[in-house]
């Protein structure tokens, strides 16, 4: 008896766990559609046998039934593939799992061009695959590492003219910021507003006007041609939809929208008296803009709520966008405007928006939108390039923990002739891309430095890594594992040369060589107490460093020093003799607290070229003998004249008088930008602008506003 209740019991477990294996169906998810010449990725719910590729348990067929020849990669935990050498043409993809009891068919493409969307099911069918993802990995919470741009020795903002330009990191690709001039009037937001002051007299300064935005619009940048201005504005509002739309439409359309990214043109010719000549919108935050060759670009980024999916059948999917030269009724993008990027496996659009600004009241405007997400933006005259994060299997523990450093970067290449917009390849880069800085375009190559891991982390230990890939986005040369346990806090190329900073307790600055694309090597490193966030040219053979100073705090007990930063710094570096890069000279300005825009925005860096004039906002906290912390002192700008002759020499200081008790600055009055025009300095604030003789730092004007 009791012989065959254990028959029975095994019996019974002997078929559950064959009806688990049963039920359980491998599942396959990947891009259906890729580009030849690009790797074709796939990632699978359960782990296949280490010998998958040799059983043939994984294997591709092409539109003929024929096995193809191609190469197979399949990782060390058996749960993705990659696959290179597909030609153009219709394949699908064979996968049995671990014990081979269920087999799975996943058919895709290869394309010589990336198409467009074709329906409405093929939109569907890449949100379903997404979600299917989603669930598989148990994230249903998008993160996304947002990183301030931080901001070649081509750089606009030398201001080798009358009046100041915005710094720009590539020659002859202009910037949006908060602040532009012309030389005879002043540009700058303040809260909903657009001031526009004349300063054709330092010394009476006069607001012209202002350009009073809705409520439902906040401006955040700015740029300025001879006859138009355009303000890139957020705009937040309630869509009206008409009554014989369906339910569902209304459903997308009544909810408050992922916000409008629009661009409104102004004719200036007579800046008293700015006149709208037309707004668009493309819906979504904002994540670059730039000007070049008289076109405006833009991108936005849409996560629509795709999860709606499972409640609502005929949920819209496509991303909206207005013109008020078409009546300003937002509309979904046409499908053919559409397209899903190689190897994406997103929810989040990047739309990108083009429109020649020689005529902007009648020119075309050109939306394109992309499934594939973008963080950071780098583009040069020709090329546009942006990246998105993937985050590896693993990144998120049951306490939802997130691991920053465990996500490769995927860099998108577009080509620009106009507001004509190409996509051309992309290609996946280990580690992550701290900003802007670390991604330069020299001689049809794209270099890019990331970090690989965490600094802080016991199991994957951080490195940093150089990439050069050519004009087909096809990986040519690297540079890996440097600076292990450390990771890259700021970085520049200039020309065939590239600077690298990286820390935890000392801040290495790497000189690397990439002259020779396939093999670049690194030439110097220099090790010196605290870091730089942003590097800046000074001529081919100098850089300045604006970061901050550090101390090592043996005291806290912990079984490591404690690092804590200090004031701020400003360094500058002698690297004409590339094996032995040197730091010329220091300042240091103020206690632990103090701190400039100019550490997470670029564009706050002041820059008068032909008198060497280097200056930023500050405020400055000063630690007093019987304090064990820093106390607000003052705030304004500081300007220094920085030469390889002199090194580092304090000019003016335009700061505002301590006033005893005062705890923290005043929002209202602290410096944002600085420009000149002329023998003229200005200090642009919220509320205010100042002007000061250039020889003198003297005051001559002040107008509120």
């Amino acid at each position: 008896m009791k012989r065959w209740i254990i028959s029975i019991v095994a019996l019974g477990l002997v078929v559950s766990i064959a009806s688990l294996f049963y039920f359980t169906k491998l599942s396959v998810t990947a891009q259906s559609v890729v580009l030849s010449g690009q790797v074709f990725q796939a990632s699978f719910s359960s782990a296949l046998g280490k010998d998958a590729l040799e059983t043939g348990d994984v294997f591709v067929e092409d539109q003929q039934g024929k096995k193809v020849d191609a190469n197979y990669s399949l990782n060390s935990n058996g749960k993705s593939l990659e696959i290179k050498g597909l030609n153009e043409g219709s394949y699908t993809l064979h996968v049995k799992d671990k014990l081979g009891f269920t087999k799975t068919d996943f058919p895709f493409k290869v394309y010589k061009k990336l198409p467009t969307v074709q329906s409405q099911a093929e939109l569907k069918a890449h949100f379903e695959m997404v979600k299917k993802l989603q669930n598989i990995k148990n994230e249903k919470f998008a993160f996304t590492e947002t990183v301030e741009e931080s901001s070649e020795l081509s750089s606009d903002a030398r201001g080798g003219g009358d009046h100041s330009t915005t710094n720009n990191q590539v020659e002859g690709v202009d910037e949006a910021d908060i602040v532009k001039t012309n030389g005879t009037h002043i540009y700058s937001i303040t809260e909903n507003n657009i001031v526009i002051v004349n300063i054709e007299d330092p010394t009476k300064l006069k607001e012209e006007t202002k350009i009073h935005l809705g409520s439902d619009y906040y401006p955040m940048q700015l740029f300025l041609t001879e006859e138009t201005l355009i303000v890139l504005a957020q705009k937040n509002t309630f869509q009206a939809v008409p009554y014989e739309q369906s339910s569902n439409d209304i459903a997308r359309m009544s909810m408050p929208m992922d916000s409008m990214t629009t661009a409104l043109f102004y004719d200036i010719a007579n800046p008293a008296v700015p006149k709208l000549q037309r707004e668009v919108g493309t819906e979504g935050h904002m994540s670059g803009a730039r000007l070049t060759d008289g076109t405006l670009y833009y991108v936005t980024n849409v996560y629509p709520n795709f999860w709606i999916m499972e409640e609502q059948e005929n949920t819209e999917l496509r991303p909206y966008s207005y013109d008020s030269e078409n009546g300003g009724t937002v509309e979904p993008l046409p499908y053919e405007d559409l397209s899903i990027l190689p190897n994406s496996k997103e929810a989040t659009y990047s739309i990108i928006t083009a429109l020649d600004v020689s005529n902007p009241e009648k020119n075309e405007v050109i939306t394109k939108g992309y499934l594939g997400g973008s963080e950071q933006i780098y583009m040069s005259k020709n090329n546009l390039y942006l990246t998105s994060s993937i985050y590896e299997e693993g990144n998120f523990t049951d306490k939802m923990f997130w691991n920053p450093g465990s996500m490769d970067t995927e860099v998108f290449k577009f080509t620009l002739d106009k507001t004509a917009i190409q996509f051309v390849a992309s290609n996946r880069l280990k580690g992550h891309i701290l900003n802007q800085f670390s991604m330069d375009e020299y001689d049809g190559y794209f270099r890019a430095v990331t970090t690989k891991g965490n600094s802080w982390s016991e199991n994957e230990v951080s490195e940093n890594n150089l990439f050069i890939l050519d004009e087909g986005m096809n990986l040519v040369g690297s540079l890996t594992g440097l600076a292990k346990d450390e990771r890259i806090y700021s970085a520049r190329f200039m020309g065939d040369k590239a600077y690298m900073v990286t820390f935890k307790e000392t801040d290495p600055l790497f000189v690397i060589d990439t002259a020779t694309p396939t093999s670049p090597k690194v030439l110097g490193e220099l090790k010196i107490p605290g870091f730089s966030n942003y590097l800046h040219p000074l001529d081919e053979n100098h850089l300045i460093g604006f970061g901050y100073e550090t101390r090592i705090d043996t005291q806290s007990g912990g079984k490591e020093p404690l690092v804590m930063t200090e004031g701020m710094k400003i360094s500058l570096f002698d690297v004409s003799d590339l094996a032995n890069p040197k730091e010329k000279d220091t300042e240091v300005i103020g206690d632990q607290g103090t701190y400039s825009p100019i550490q997470y925005d670029h564009h706050a860096l002041f820059e008068h070229q032909e008198n060497h004039l280097y200056g930023f906002p500050v405020s400055i906290y000063e630690k007093l003998p019987d304090k064990e912390y820093a106390d607000f002192k003052q705030d304004g700008a500081i300007i220094y004249e920085i030469t390889p002759e002199k090194g580092i020499v304090r000019k003016g200081e335009l700061l505002r008088p301590e006033v005893p008790g005062q705890m923290y600055e005043e929002w209202e009055s602290s410096i944002q930008r600085i420009l000149y025009a002329g023998d003229t300095i200005y200090t642009i604030a919220m509320k205010e602008i100042k002007s000061y003789n250039i020889h003198t730092y003297k005051q001559t004007g002040l107008v509120k506003y």
